[in-house]
């Protein structure tokens, strides 16, 4: 006998449960997989070789990066979603979540088109102030932020909604600006959405690898991030892919850890 959410027993139908039981094996399984073959006695010495310090540095300071210039752009962007009615808002919201469902890769050679060289801002870019952006650490840092910020605009969005506009109003009833309610009022209103957003949006450009590699390619030092150090290492130190693999595993579950109690709800 089992109890539902609502506290009335039930029994839980078999046909539900195998399938349950199934899918969280097939979730947790390759989990187990990666912690059984990680080389736990060479582990001290793997984590702190060069490549592995340096793809790691890497990573954090470009997904720092790309989630500082996600919340520059992404959190005006979610006020006009939730504030502002105007013609077109419903494309525009959906044009906000096409990276979530594009392929990576295609998103790079979409970045391409547009920052490379002869793409549609790069040669200007190129011309006129000699930036060139593929290929460098400013291009993971575009490329992160391009398939991050979507998960930042939606948690902001979603906190704005929910809410409450009163004390906005009464910021202005007392002759507050727009600028100064929005940065006294409006944000610390939604600073707990913001901050799992920003979280999330960090989360999500760190473990970025499609664009990445499409956009800014794979130059240790340079531009090979965690991810790519991964794909790198499969090919040719199986062990040395497992290890960077765990470094991820653990910053994800610590991501997860942190936001248990926004996201998952219930006892």
């Amino acid at each position: 006998m089992t109890r539902t959410h609502g506290g009335r027993g039930a029994r839980v139908p078999l046909a539900l449960l195998l399938p349950a039981v199934l899918g969280l094996v097939f979730l947790v399984l390759p989990l187990v997989g990666l912690l059984a073959r990680t080389p736990w006695a060479d582990l001290p010495q793997r984590l702190t070789a060069p490549g592995v310090l340096t793809a790691l540095r890497l990573s954090l300071l470009s997904a720092t990066l790309a989630t500082l210039l996600c919340l520059l752009l992404g959190v005006p962007l979610a006020w006009l979603l939730a504030r502002v009615e105007f013609p077109g808002r419903r494309l525009v919201r959906a044009l906000v979540t096409v990276p979530l469902v594009l392929p990576p890769v295609v998103g790079g050679v979409a970045l391409l088109l547009v920052f490379g060289r002869r793409g549609l801002l790069g040669g200007w870019l190129d011309a006129t102030f000699g930036i060139t952006l593929p290929f460098t650490t400013a291009g993971v840092v575009l490329a992160e932020a391009f398939v991050a910020m979507p998960f930042l605009v939606i948690a902001v969005e979603g906190a704005l909604r929910g809410a409450d506009g009163r004390y906005e109003e009464a910021a202005a009833t007392l002759g507050a600006g727009r600028w100064t309610t929005f940065t006294h009022v409006t944000l610390p209103l939604v600073a707990p959405g913001l901050a799992a957003g920003a979280v999330l949006c960090w989360a999500r450009a760190l473990g970025e690898f499609g664009a990445t590699i499409t956009f800014a390619g794979n130059y240790p030092g340079r531009t090979q991030t965690m991810p790519l150090a991964v794909y790198l290492a499969l090919e040719t130190d199986v062990q040395a892919a497992v290890v960077l693999s765990l470094v991820l595993l653990t910053v994800s579950v610590a991501i997860l850890a942190g936001l248990r109690d926004r996201w998952i709800t219930g006892p």
